[in-house]
Parts: C-alpha cells; sequence; structure tokens
C-alpha cells in the first residue's frame, strides 16, 4: 500500500531513500490563500539511526509503507537509558534505549499495557502508545473555587514528569485519562 502524506499517523514507518524511517508527528498547515494545498507538516525519525527528519509534504504525495510487525507488549522497566518490554504473548523481551522513546517517555510507568512494539526486518523501531492512558497527578495549582468545567487550564505534572494543560477544577492527585496523540486532557480516568 502507498498512503499518502495525508494518510500518515504517528507510527507509521515509510521508506525514504532506501531506509526505513518512523512517523513521529504530523501537523497540518491550512494556508491562507485560497487554492492553495494544505501542507503536511511531517517528523519522522530514521528506525536505523535515530536522526531526525522534517519534510514538508503536499496532501497527495506518495510513500512506500515497510512491512511492519506490531507485537502488543508491556512495559516492564527502565535501567539507565534503556527501557524493557516483554512481548504479552511469548514474553519475549524488547530493550529500546531512550532516543528511540523520546515523545513516548512522558506515559511510561512500570506495567503499562497496550503498547506495541513495532519491528521492521526483525529490529526494534520503537513503540506505539495505547490511544489514552490514565495518570496521576504530581502536582498542579490548587483546585479554584467555583472554578466549572468550562474553559480555562492550568498546567499539571504527572507522575512521569509529563506536563499537561488540564481544567482548572483538577487537583493534585487525581487520576487523569490522556490523548497520547497530542497530549491532550480527556477526562478524569
Amino acid at each position: 500500500m502507498m498512503p499518502k502524506a495525508s494518510e500518515l499517523k504517528r507510527g507509521n514507518v515509510v521508506e525514504i531513500n532506501g531506509a526505513p524511517y518512523v512517523v513521529k508527528k504530523v501537523e497540518s498547515r491550512s494556508p491562507s490563500s485560497r487554492g492553495a494545498q494544505t501542507i503536511y507538516k511531517i517528523r519522522f525519525n530514521n528506525a536505523q539511526t535515530g536522526q531526525k527528519l522534517d519534510e514538508s509534504c503536499k496532501a497527495d504525495d506518495m510513500f512506500a509503507e515497510l512491512d511492519l510487525i506490531k507485537r502488543q507488549a508491556q512495559f516492564l522497566y527502565q535501567d539507565g537509558d534503556m527501557f524493557t518490554f516483554m512481548d504479552i504473548e511469548d514474553y519475549s523481551q524488547y530493550t529500546i534505549g531512550q532516543a528511540e522513546l523520546e515523545d513516548e517517555l512522558g506515559y511510561l510507568v512500570d506495567g503499562l499495557e497496550g503498547i506495541y512494539v513495532l519491528i521492521v526486518d526483525e529490529r526494534v523501531l520503537g513503540i506505539e502508545l495505547p490511544q489514552t492512558i490514565s495518570l496521576e497527578i504530581k502536582d498542579t495549582a490548587p483546585a479554584l473555587k467555583g472554578a466549572t468545567a468550562a474553559g480555562r487550564t492550568k498546567t499539571a505534572t504527572l507522575v512521569t514528569g509529563l506536563e499537561v494543560q488540564v481544567p482548572e477544577y483538577i487537583e493534585t492527585g487525581e487520576i487523569i485519562k490522556i490523548n497520547t496523540d497530542g497530549n491532550k486532557f480527556m477526562s478524569r480516568a
């Protein structure tokens, strides 16, 4: 299958100049002038070297998708800057360096399930997170009296160190659900 730039999602693996690249981030920018095409700013990581590649693509630019094996896994533990995941079917373990996990680090808590380890040509490229993850808030400004669900937000630091914007009524110690695609607060867990 040859996906277009407009169809790429985080975690897809495509071939660029003969090398496998993992899609890390996709932003669409609609131009202000009429008739101009939407531009997709895509950040890729070279699956072999970890090198970043930022491309601006038109919606119908085509990419060659690589055969990707996804193995469902659980996060086991961190040892220094190495992170170990266990395949939940055959219990084999995958160890991935911190550099490959840059964007996912803020979501990893021991025992986290619903992760997929991404493998191309028997080489582990990285992981795909579940769409939503529940994490505890370690620190945020006190809830404002009379703050309602509408409107204003404040920064909350989660137990993993990740920062996310939450509604003003949320308090330290609460568990919240986060959409991992874009790091957005969804609800209390």
